[in-house]
């Protein structure tokens, strides 16, 4: 849900939509890294102020794609340093060392053997929305680690989602990210010029781009934002966009009319 209404809060025209349903993202984003992380490890459930014990791949997971979702709706940092920190301790808890991931932690009640399945079904498969959460991670920090855990993830289910595609949906949603040509788009402008940048990033959502990241800040970007800003100076004093593939970005625009014709 996190990540739908996210989306809907950029995607709609309407200023009072966009305000209505940023805020209904933001509270539950929250929510979710508040009273469902209340010892610092999330969990599944929550009813009446009670919290359930277990945890699942999935969880971890959903969260992180909504929350890199939410970031590039409202560009709070807290949002991306969220994301960043669960994907680190998803990696730590469900980490299988031959590939991929199991769908429990290791510090779940012991079971014979530990669950992981693979194939889509009613919901996407946790190892799926992983492999989609690490990749895209990896567009926003450079971090070879996260794409290689992701590649060989989806070498899992190579020759079964070759068989029965429909099984494995949200596998081929990862798949297309890891094999496409993936922007990378940069926004950086003086807090003085926010409503310049605005029109700027106006033109990166005005069209679904299923392959393309966008990350903003007021410059200097913090440090908690993604590396994807780092070290890209404004153009004349202006609200400046970068378009990068593989962090190998194009001369900085500050235009709309330009950054249309290089997205």
């Amino acid at each position: 849900m996190l990540a739908t209404v996210a989306e809907a809060a950029r995607v709609f025209q309407e200023p009072e939509l966009q305000k209505k349903y940023t805020l209904l993202a933001t509270r539950n984003a929250d929510f979710l890294l508040t009273s469902l992380r209340p010892d610092r490890q999330l969990k599944r459930s929550w009813r009446d102020g009670k919290i359930t014990n277990e945890v699942f791949l999935e969880d971890y997971a959903a969260l992180i794609l909504g929350l890199i979702e939410l970031y590039q709706t409202d560009f709070n940092d807290r949002w991306f340093t969220a994301a960043r920190k669960l994907t680190n301790e998803m990696i730590e808890l469900f980490n299988d060392p031959n590939v991929g991931f199991f769908d429990t932690p290791k510090n779940s009640e012991e079971l014979l053997l530990r669950p992981k399945d693979l194939q889509d079904s009613a919901t996407a498969s946790g190892n799926a929305l992983a492999s989609e959460a690490l990749l895209k991670l990896s567009a926003f920090t450079d971090d070879g680690t996260y794409r290689d855990r992701a590649e060989k993830s989806l070498s899992q289910v190579t020759d079964s989602a070759l068989r029965s595609p429909t099984a494995f949906g949200r596998w081929l949603s990862a798949a297309d990210f890891a094999l496409g040509n993936v922007k990378q788009v940069a926004v950086l402008y003086d807090a003085s010029q926010e409503d310049n940048a605005q029109k700027l990033i106006q033109v990166t959502q005005s069209e679904f781009r299923p392959n393309m990241i966008v990350a903003a800040s007021a410059y200097p970007p913090s440090e908690g934002a993604p590396p994807l800003l780092m070290d890209r100076p404004l153009k004349d004093g202006n609200a400046t966009v970068y378009v990068c593939e593989n962090f190998v970005c194009k001369m900085p625009i500050v235009s709309s009319d330009d950054l249309e014709k290089l997205i």
